[in-house]
């Protein structure tokens, strides 16, 4: 995708010369070097979402309908003017396309991260959220193999607490806040190869659906 280091330098340089927010620089981070598209999310307050609905089945944890997305490849300049629309907006990304998402209880994927790591597995990012999730990234397409792949490998019918979130799903992304809770964070953060071409889900399903297990065990 032509993402290169002094890429990132430049964005962050020119958040300093021009007077650029914090938030505007991430989001260029995230759509032109990683290569993700942004969607402006809802933020929530006391129990109510930014949104207007009073109602809202999701305070503070889902894209803004009146707000285009900020595609992958935007510029800082880009980001910028799209930002003004919806300031104060948290910082969504659509999952399904780059990445999917395997979601797992925070205590469990703290633990079957440092496991990971030290088998010198693939690792995509992953993120932590305030409501005690760990989010790992994976390659698009494992929401749709998750229930072969757990046949596969027999973990089908443990009732693990174990998810994987694919196409028309979005995930509240670092630094923004999640539900009026606290801000989600990076366990793992993103790296120019892993956000272009994160890990096969199968690679870390089989630790992921033991630690879980014994977790809850």
């Amino acid at each position: 995708m032509g993402f290169t280091i002094g890429g990132m330098r430049d964005i962050r340089s020119g958040s300093r010369r021009r007077g650029r927010t914090t938030e505007c620089t991430v989001v260029a981070e995230y759509t032109g070097l990683w290569g993700w598209a942004v969607v402006p999310g809802a933020r929530a307050a006391s129990g109510d979402c930014s949104c207007g609905v009073p109602d809202c089945t999701s305070p503070g944890a889902h894209p803004l309908g009146y707000a285009p997305e900020i595609p992958a490849g935007a510029t800082l300049d880009d980001v910028t003017k799209a930002w003004a629309e919806v300031p104060g907006a948290a910082v969504l990304l659509p999952v399904g396309r780059t990445f999917d998402i395997l979601d797992v209880a925070a205590p469990a994927g703290r633990r079957a991260l440092v496991r990971l790591e030290r088998m010198g597995l693939p690792l995509g990012p992953v993120s932590t959220t305030p409501d005690g999730r760990c989010q790992f990234f994976v390659a698009p397409g494992a929401a749709a193999e998750l229930p072969h792949l757990l046949y596969r490998m027999g973990w089908d019918d443990a009732g693990l607490d174990l998810h994987c979130l694919g196409p028309g799903s979005h995930i509240t992304a670092p630094p923004s806040d999640h539900a009026g809770l606290g801000p989600v964070s990076w366990l793992r953060a993103p790296s120019l190869d892993t956000a272009v071409a994160p890990p096969q889900a199968r690679l870390l399903l089989g630790t992921l659906a033991y630690i879980c297990h014994r977790s809850a065990a």
